[in-house]
C-alpha cells in the first residue's frame, strides 16, 4: 500500500507532530525522526511510557495524553504490534494522519489499515520522513 502525495502533505501540513518511538539512544531511528521535526522547528513531542523526557522535550505517555490529538500528526517507529495498539488508540481520537516508518508494520498493520478504511490518513509501505520529508515539504 503505497501513500499517496495527498496523504504525505495532509501530514507534513499539521500544526503539530508526536513521535513514538524515539528514545535516549541517539543512532536509533525513532531517535533521529523526532530530531528530524526540531531540527526544522517542527512543534513536535514524543510519546514514551516510560521517560518523562527526551532530546529536551517533555514526553506525553500515550497518544491518548496528547493535548490536541485531532491537530497532531503521529510518526510511529515502533515494532510492528506496538504500532497496531497506537492505531487503534489514535482512530477515536481523530488523530489526522499517521506516517508509519519503514520496518514498523506488517501484514496485519496492513490490513487493519485497509480494514478501518484508513489509507487517506496512513503513510504506509516505504516512505521515509528522514529521506522524503524535505522534498515533500517543498511541495506544500
Amino acid at each position: 500500500m503505497a501513500a499517496s502525495a495527498a496523504v504525505q502533505k495532509l501530514f507534513l501540513s499539521s500544526p503539530l507532530f508526536a513521535v513514538v518511538g524515539a528514545s535516549r539512544d541517539p543512532t536509533k531511528f525513532g531517535t533521529k525522526v523526532l530530531n528530524w521535526y526540531q531540527n526544522r522547528n517542527l512543534n513536535v513531542q514524543p510519546i514514551h511510557h516510560e521517560e518523562s523526557h527526551l532530546e529536551g522535550l517533555a514526553t506525553f505517555p500515550s497518544v491518548a495524553d496528547l493535548p490536541e490529538p485531532a491537530k497532531t500528526a503521529v510518526s510511529i517507529i515502533t515494532p510492528p504490534t506496538v504500532t497496531l495498539s497506537i492505531l487503534q488508540a489514535a482512530l477515536p481520537l481523530g488523530v489526522p494522519a499517521v506516517w508509519i516508518q519503514p520496518g514498523a508494520s506488517d501484514g496485519r498493520v496492513a490490513a487493519w489499515v485497509k480494514e478501518n478504511a484508513m489509507e487517506k490518513r496512513v503513510i504506509l509501505g516505504g516512505p521515509c520522513i528522514l529521506r522524503d520529508g524535505d522534498s515533500i515539504r517543498s511541495l506544500l
